[in-house]
């Protein structure tokens, strides 16, 4: 089993930064990832990190914004937002699993956090 709890959102203005927070527990999964919902639409996947070599895959709509991190340990992941704008409201969760693809969907990741919520506000 894993267990996550993110944390880190909060309301900002349009053109500001926050970082996500994950933190994670028991047994380690060979991908992380965030996903995101917005009121009205779909989940969608942001980003994801693998463990093996740390490297990561991005969203069309947040490359180049956000980044995603793991520390050393593998306790915590994070996801830096930059430039945040309006669009960019939205439920956001932390998500794990063993499935190597495709990078950002769901239902390669078999365990979720509860979300925490970022209101960006222009």
């Amino acid at each position: 089993q894993v267990q996550l709890v993110e944390s880190g959102g909060g309301s900002v203005q349009a053109g500001e930064s926050l970082r996500l927070s994950c933190a994670i527990s028991g047994y380690t999964t060979f991908k992380k990832g965030w996903f995101r919902q917005a009121p009205g639409k779909e989940r969608e996947g942001v980003a994801t990190i693998w463990r093996s070599d740390r490297s990561t895959y991005y969203a069309d709509s947040v490359k180049g914004r956000f980044i995603i991190s793991l520390d050393d340990a593998e306790n915590t992941m994070y996801l830096e937002m930059n430039s945040l704008k309006p669009e960019d409201t939205a439920m956001y969760y932390c998500a794990a699993g063993d499935t190597w693809y495709p990078p950002l969907s769901d239902n390669t990741y078999t365990y979720w956090g509860q979300g925490t919520l970022v209101t960006v506000s222009s």
